[in-house]
């Protein structure tokens, strides 16, 4: 085979999803509104088809493509299955929801799939380049999203919000590129890390580049300071989007985290540390504090998202493969927890009521028990309760921090998660203890029920056998980043 037939092989799961997004925006013009199913069933089958090329493309060494722009290792393999997975269930979540409310059109699934591919470019980008063209599409994706029920004035409000902060993150994020690219003259992250293991570079040019390319990855984690969009988009979005906004893209950033820092940035490892450790504080203190004091559903998960992002820069900030394993860990339990968290919102929603107070969820035991301990599961989850896997997700991010000599930050990681607990077990208590304001029967697909279940049983079952899990983690950094 010739280089170029090597290249589209090793992207045939991208060209897949690619080409599959543009036939249902073209589908869509052709069928009627009572067979817009068939949409539905073809972006399922992209993904399952995705999954299937994927697999089969498999390797366990590390190999590039299109000139080093591409890289094709195990974390890029397992980080984009465990998209294909979050990304089919939040369909399966969303489509009753979408129908209800005249959203289930065929732009909404292509943007989905649109969004996708650019997950998977920055999953396994190797170059500025491909990391930037993967985020912009994702993001732009994202802004349409949030403004898609155009006759939702909270909905657009967010995506204005979402649009100028998101530009100005990554016009920062370029600036910061572009700054390395003048002291390395290089945009290939491995000739990046190999010039300043070997050169005498300018310290002060590398470490302002730095700020501003921390800046911009911080802002996509939604980390402190950078965190403002965070609540306002995840409570102005229709809540289809939130589910979809505060999951599956947290693998992406997640991977543009590893990517940038530890495959084209060791070398500086003890100045991204630093800056790290400032937005893992901050995060963890204004998510949890904050959050108390929300009576919105949505709000309250957007601050405890900027919590959680906190814990998962402990694992980052320890500098170690381990460290890195269990931040994978994390961002694999966190998607787990937030698609049950925003599943059960979208299960408890009706035509004409969104279930987003905290009030809605009172009484909820007397409607329907089983709901009820679904919800306490995932809540227990995010509390860090043993033994869910919220706990175990916790506690490895935290061992690998007290290991890299993180001891004080650990023991203060530690009394917040305990703070933070009171907001998700007052969940809780109004679910179990408190008089049901709403009588309406809970009416929803069996499919979705059923998903829902397992996705929430999982936490439970994962945090009691998590080894399995933290073995994938493990095998994916440890043959990708050697």
């Amino acid at each position: 085979m010739n280089a170029i037939q090597t290249d589209l092989i090793t992207a045939l799961p991208e060209l897949s999803v690619l080409c599959m997004a543009m036939f249902i925006l073209l589908l869509d013009l052709f069928l009627k509104p009572g067979n817009r199913i068939l949409i539905y069933i073809f972006a399922q089958l992209t993904l399952l088809g995705a999954a299937y090329l994927t697999v089969n493309t498999h390797t366990t060494t590390v190999s590039y493509a299109f000139n080093n722009m591409f890289v094709h290792d195990p974390l890029a393999d397992i980080l984009k299955l465990m998209m294909y997975l979050a990304t089919s269930i939040m369909l399966v979540y969303t489509r009753s929801y979408l129908s209800l409310r005249g959203m289930f059109r065929g732009e909404y699934y292509a943007l989905v799939l649109f969004a996708l591919l650019g997950m998977m470019i920055m999953v396994s980008g190797a170059h500025f380049l491909t990391l930037y063209m993967g985020l912009e599409l994702l993001s732009l994706c994202l802004y349409t999203l949030v403004a898609l029920d155009r006759d939702n004035p909270l909905a657009t409000e967010a995506a204005m919000k979402y649009f100028v902060l998101g530009a100005l993150a990554s016009g920062m994020l370029l600036y910061g590129m572009s700054m390395l690219y003048g002291a390395t003259g290089s945009l290939e992250l491995a000739s990046i890390s190999n010039a300043l293991l070997n050169g005498s570079i300018d310290k002060p040019i590398l470490v302002l580049g730095l700020v501003f390319i921390v800046s911009g990855l911080a802002f996509k984690l939604g980390a402190v300071p950078f965190q403002m969009w965070v609540p306002d988009v995840y409570q102005g979005a229709p809540t289809a989007i939130t589910l979809l906004i505060g999951s599956v893209p947290k693998f992406a950033g997640f991977a543009l985290v590893i990517r940038i820092l530890t495959q084209g940035l060791p070398v500086l490892a003890i100045d991204w540390q630093g800056m790290l450790v400032i937005m893992a504080v901050l995060s963890i203190i204004i998510g949890n504090i904050t959050a108390i004091a929300q009576t919105n559903l949505k709000r309250m998960l957007a601050y405890s998202t900027i919590s959680h992002i906190g814990f998962l820069l402990f694992g980052f900030m320890s500098a170690s493969l381990n460290g890195f394993a269990s931040a994978m860990f994390y961002i694999s339990a966190y998607v787990l927890m937030a698609l049950a968290g925003f599943g059960m919102i979208l299960l408890l929603s009706r035509k004409g009521f969104e279930a987003e107070n905290l009030d809605d969820l009172k009484g909820l035991n007397q409607r329907s028990p089983w709901a009820a301990f679904l919800m306490l599961i995932v809540m227990f989850s995010m509390a860090g309760v043993p033994p869910t896997l919220g706990f175990y997700a916790k506690f490895t991010v935290l061992q690998a921090a007290l290991q890299a000599g993180f001891i004080w930050l650990v023991v203060f990681a530690v009394l917040m998660a305990a703070i933070g607990a009171f907001y998700y077990l007052r969940i809780v208590k109004l679910m179990y203890f408190d008089e049901a304001q709403q009588h309406t029967p809970i009416a929803a697909p069996f499919e979705m029920r059923l998903i829902l279940s397992i996705n929430a049983l999982a936490l439970l079952g994962l945090g009691l056998w998590p080894q399995p899990l933290m073995d994938i983690c493990a095998y994916a950094i440890g043959s990708s980043l050697q």
